[in-house]
């Protein structure tokens, strides 16, 4: 592979609003492959593989390059150098590549892949709460796992298609799919391609949704025309995927703090068709308290730190601090306590997590069922998704039902 310096740059550039900035990968890629609109898909594939492999690797590559924050543009284009050199690719003669010692930076490799937490790349108080939490034989393989680049899986939309038709739509566009056992909307991409350029997304047949957050919706056992209350909506992934489930009969209540998060929702709802969508934004307490008692399925798509989705946001690795579990498990229990009220008698409830910990997952589970809030339910099904036994998303899945009058 020939190195062309306008990529290269490009990366730095985005690894520098990446570990400096504390901007997100995701937006920083988007941002970045708009400063030259001459570049094809094979230039633009470049510039986001290698930042996220980078932003992957950080620690590793970090310290073998011997580098540390602030991470300068000299510091990162050795950084470079250590990837270009592990990847086996030729460095050009550029004065921004010192001569890089490539026997030196092998033997390094050597030496600290034999250490999880500079192989798997994660930060030292992560690595030590994961092997507390999960043992360290999991807690390794899961790591491994989080660390492979995730598949690109659609949800089939069923208000507008089936899965024989969409697979068929995408053959024709040159996209070859797989069906995935186990997960009856679900197609695998067998290459990675721009699915968003296709008929097929424009006239919202399908959602990218990996398969493990598939199931969180599924588990739900909703019903047309009933009322569906989604908690957590956020840009509606699985709001959609009820709405389909429910056929646009009922009422599916989507609700979330944050106003613009309900917009996009309403985008994305209005292409896939999907018209029984009422978006609340909790803007106070008044909002849950109306809806007390009322709804025959209450979805909790909590907030959570986010670990059993690494592979697809590996800058969270960074961003995460030790402080926030605390945080977070303090707003799972009260959001718990507070939404579990809307589930009416006989109704059911889902409580769901993209995380592996079980502080946010059977622990909350455990202390909500034995509070007074939770006295009233009862656990149905439990399902603990791990990347590295389902080579999926790593998710927790609750169903509980609660008592008839």
């Amino acid at each position: 592979m020939k190195l062309h310096r306008n990529l290269v740059f490009a990366v730095v550039d985005a690894l520098g609003f990446i570990f400096n900035e504390g901007e997100y990968a995701d937006k920083v890629v988007e941002k970045v492959l708009k400063f030259d609109k001459r570049w094809g898909a094979r230039d633009r594939g470049f510039i986001a593989e290698t930042t996220y492999d980078m932003v992957r690797w950080k620690r590793l590559y970090s310290e073998i390059a011997e580098i540390k924050a602030p991470y300068t543009r000299p510091k990162l284009f050795r950084m470079f150098a250590v990837w270009a050199v592990l990847k086996g690719i030729k460095l050009p003669d550029w004065k921004q590549l010192e001569p890089t010692p490539e026997r030196r930076i092998k033997g390094r490799f050597d030496e600290l892949s034999k250490i999880r937490k500079y192989r798997e790349s994660v930060p030292d108080w992560l690595d030590i709460l994961g092997e507390k939490a999960l043992g360290t034989e999991l807690w390794t393989k899961e790591l491994a796992a989080l660390n492979e680049q995730a598949s690109v899986i659609l949800r089939t939309n069923t208000l507008k298609t089936n899965k024989a038709q969409l697979q068929a739509a995408l053959e024709e566009a040159g996209i070859a799919t797989e069906v995935i056992k186990g997960h009856p909307l679900a197609l695998q991409l067998e290459q990675r391609a721009n699915v968003f350029v296709t008929e097929a997304f424009k006239n919202g047949w399908f959602e990218v949704q990996d398969a493990s957050s598939q199931l969180v919706a599924a588990a739900l056992d909703v019903k047309p025309g009933q009322r569906v209350v989604d908690c957590c909506a956020g840009a509606g992934g699985k709001t959609l995927h009820l709405a389909a489930a429910m056929e646009n009969k009922g009422q599916l209540i989507a609700l979330d703090i944050y106003a613009n998060k309900l917009k996009e929702l309403q985008r994305r709802a209005k292409r896939a068709g999907a018209f029984n969508i009422e978006p609340r934004t909790i803007d106070s307490t008044k909002v849950i308290k109306k809806l007390h008692g009322s709804a025959d399925r209450v979805l909790i798509d909590a907030p959570c730190t986010g670990l059993g989705v690494l592979r697809r946001n590996p800058d969270a690795k960074w961003k995460l601090e030790e402080s926030f579990i605390e945080k977070i498990t303090a707003t799972q229990k009260q959001i718990l306590q507070d939404y579990s009220k809307m589930v009416k008698a006989g109704g059911k409830m889902v409580y769901a997590t993209c995380s592996i910990l079980p502080q946010e997952n059977s622990q909350q589970l455990a202390h909500f069922l034995n509070s007074e809030a939770g006295a009233d339910f009862s656990l149905v099904k439990e399902q603990k998704v791990y990347a590295s036994k389902s080579g999926y998303d790593g998710f927790y899945i609750a169903l509980m039902e609660r008592k008839g009058s």
